[in-house]
């Protein structure tokens, strides 16, 4: 939509047009501002890539990106923009994107340019976090190859369709335990997320 369709309404008043609300203020100069409706889709894309740029993981919840060529180039962008700088945030064709490393492994959970990044940011540390217990704090590549049944039972707890299900990654890790039991996961995995989710349900009792 554009200010200009908007113009007409009264002082305040507001005309919706699409996914966003444009509110129009005349006075000598009309103002038309829109603001983004709240959305539960909140999570456009969780990435893991390899310390070349090379993909890992994707999981894309909308068609922003709709073929593999479009997403790889992206994937790209977001390596070369991302990998040599300390910060974690950053704004990437018109994404917001919030990321970290661990040794050889890149992360990344996407939103859309107004998406609150404090709410991407809990689903990166929930996954890394869930990760990092399942892998014993050995958070590397081979590591991660060798349990990505996990992390595929991890990410869909943490998101769904775009929507955060979960933060909380003692949750995660409970729940990919239970699901382990129902999917022929190598028994190593299994009994290790098991045995780690014991541990971590042993230490925070002992807190």
């Amino acid at each position: 939509g554009h200010p200009s369709e908007a113009v007409a309404l009264p002082l305040g008043r507001s005309a919706v047009r699409g996914s966003s609300t444009w509110y129009c203020l005349n006075g000598p100069v009309t103002l038309c501002f829109s603001l983004q409706e709240p959305s539960l889709y909140t999570v456009k894309a969780i990435l893991i890539l390899d310390n070349d740029g090379d993909r890992l993981f994707a999981k894309y919840y909308d068609d922003t990106y709709p073929t593999v060529k479009e997403q790889k180039a992206f994937e790209k962008n977001i390596f070369n923009k991302t990998h040599r700088t300390d910060s974690e945030i950053a704004l990437l064709e018109g994404l917001t994107v919030v990321y970290k490393s661990s040794i050889d492994l890149y992360f990344y959970v996407i939103g859309s340019s107004y998406e609150n990044e404090l709410m991407l940011m809990a689903v990166l540390n929930c996954l890394f976090d869930s990760l990092s217990q399942m892998l014993r704090k050995n958070v590397e590549k081979r590591a991660l190859m060798e349990n990505m049944e996990g992390l595929f039972l991890a990410v869909d707890e943490i998101v769904d369709g775009g929507v955060i299900l979960e933060s909380d990654p003692q949750q995660v890790l409970h729940r990919v335990a239970v699901r382990g039991e129902d999917v022929p996961l190598t028994e190593q995995t299994v009994s290790q997320v098991l045995q780690s989710a014991k541990e971590q349900i042993k230490w925070s009792l002992l807190r």
